[in-house]
């Protein structure tokens, strides 16, 4: 066999063996609207950690991380920072919001928005701004899949068949067997992702350098700066630094899908106990650092950073350990797109088309809507990932930017009865239409400073003023 064939015959026994455990999980239980969307809220401690890595730890993390740190160096340490501190946010916010949920048997985050405001209408906004942000999330994990398998093959399967095969096979178990599925694929996929991150993060720092710390040597007298904030970019200081770190931090559980996948805990102790342990996940991401930063050596003048692991790794390893690494990266988008397409069509079926255009239609009816929007969404996310060139990690934080302008009604709404929701309805709009006009204009970083972060600060201003002028 040829290694392009050897390559991706692995990563096809992988997929369809994870495929198959999602239509597994499915197939034991009848699929109505609360198995499908928090199965029942009944997963204990394991199923719940390893669902939310699964939404933490995805292709991002795998592909995007060493990419930034080959293509901007110091800046990408960002991740590192906020990936310990959303724990700490999530210890403090979800377990109450899962009270919430559990006592009004909610199951996505526009149903927190209607229970404790009371208002239609910020409920649909609330959902549309969690769909169209979802969004860059979604068009990254299908874009990293498309790399992956291109890379894999030796460039035989181009990007485009294979995120469109892919995707299809994730929209197709989604369909099928709901939240369930992404449970049960997320063992098999990290158990793959740790094997294959603490491989190549040790044997590449070995085999290139005889070790980590000749590797920085070497990486210092070839790039000084690099290692440095602001790295090889020339807006990404401190400032940026500090306010993406907080951005971050504070968004990392407004994504609708990460606060829906919550829902499906048996109790909130569960989720507590789960913020403890999540940073241990955390601990591999260092080695992802590693292959980026040794790839600077190793693979000079990659047009593509995010390109920089699959490089390497087809550079030095085995066909075999290519496909190992393929297919455990197939799975970590496909783990996380299947959550993030799930979630959004239930939030179109549920809280923007009942309530604006069918307002009698049953759980069942909504049920079926939401799997005819399976297909909306994957089709919509697919297209702008043919059609779009932006990197993984400048996806993610365009997400990120739009999801983190929920924030100040998720947490007023949890520690405050001051806050109607007309303030929380203008701040979200204020922030939304920052983020829009700052990104879109190409002035992100705004005078050094992250633009969802001064959206965020002018969310929070504008919420305050109004409930100053309401109150008097």
């Amino acid at each position: 066999m040829t290694p392009s064939a050897v390559a991706l015959s692995m990563i096809l026994a992988i997929v369809v063996l994870g495929s198959a455990l999602g239509f597994y999980a499915g197939a034991r239980y009848k699929m109505d609207l609360e198995q499908w969307t928090v199965a029942g809220r009944g997963f204990g401690l394991l199923f719940v950690w390893l669902l939310m890595a699964g939404e933490v730890y995805t292709t991002f993390s795998l592909l995007g991380a060493s990419g930034w740190a080959y293509s901007q160096g110091g800046p990408a340490l960002y991740i590192l920072a906020y990936m310990m501190l959303l724990f700490v946010v999530s210890f403090y916010i979800i377990p109450p919001i899962w009270g919430i949920a559990r006592q009004h048997s909610l199951q996505t985050q526009a149903d927190f928005f209607q229970q404790r405001y009371n208002s239609k209408s910020l409920a649909v906004a609330v959902a549309l701004v969690g769909v169209v942000f979802m969004i860059p999330s979604l068009q990254l994990q299908i874009t990293g899949l498309g790399m992956i398998v291109e890379m894999a093959s030796f460039n035989g399967i181009g990007r485009t068949p294979a995120m469109l095969i892919a995707f299809v096979l994730v929209a197709c178990f989604v369909f099928m067997s709901g939240v369930r599925a992404v449970a049960w694929i997320s063992v098999l996929k990290d158990l793959l992702l740790l094997f294959v991150v603490v491989t190549v993060g040790i044997a590449v720092p070995k085999i290139y350098f005889d070790g980590v710390r000749p590797m920085f040597s070497a990486l210092l007298r070839a790039s000084p700066s690099h290692l440095t904030m602001p790295g090889s970019t020339v807006n990404h200081d401190h400032a940026w630094f500090i306010s993406t770190v907080l951005l971050t931090s504070l968004g990392g559980y407004m994504w609708p899908h990460t606060m829906g996948s919550s829902f499906t805990a048996r109790s909130d102790d569960t989720l507590r106990r789960n913020a403890v342990i999540m940073p241990l996940y955390g601990i591999t991401l260092p080695l992802i650092f590693l292959v980026g930063f040794s790839s600077i050596l190793i693979v000079p003048g990659l047009k593509n950073g995010d390109l920089s692991l699959l490089t390497v790794v087809r550079k030095t390893f085995s066909p075999l350990f290519l496909g190992i690494v393929g297919g455990a990266g197939a799975l970590t988008a496909m783990v996380p797109a299947a959550l993030q397409i799930l979630t959004a069509a239930t939030l179109l079926a549920k809280n923007v088309y009942r309530p604006l255009c069918a307002p009698h239609m049953t759980d069942q009816q909504v049920g079926r809507m939401s799997r005819i929007m399976v297909l909306v969404i994957s089709a919509t996310a697919l297209y702008f990932a043919i059609y779009s060139s932006t990197t993984l990690v400048a996806l993610l934080l365009i997400g990120y930017a739009g999801v983190t302008q929920l924030f100040p009604g998720i947490v007023l709404g949890l520690f405050s009865r001051r806050v109607s929701s007309t303030t929380i309805l203008g701040g979200l709009g204020v922030g939304v239409a920052t983020v829009a006009a700052l990104i879109l204009g190409k002035h992100d970083p705004f005078f050094g400073i992250n633009a969802g972060f001064v959206a965020l600060c002018l969310n929070f201003l504008t919420v305050g003023l109004l409930n100053l002028t309401k109150i008097s």
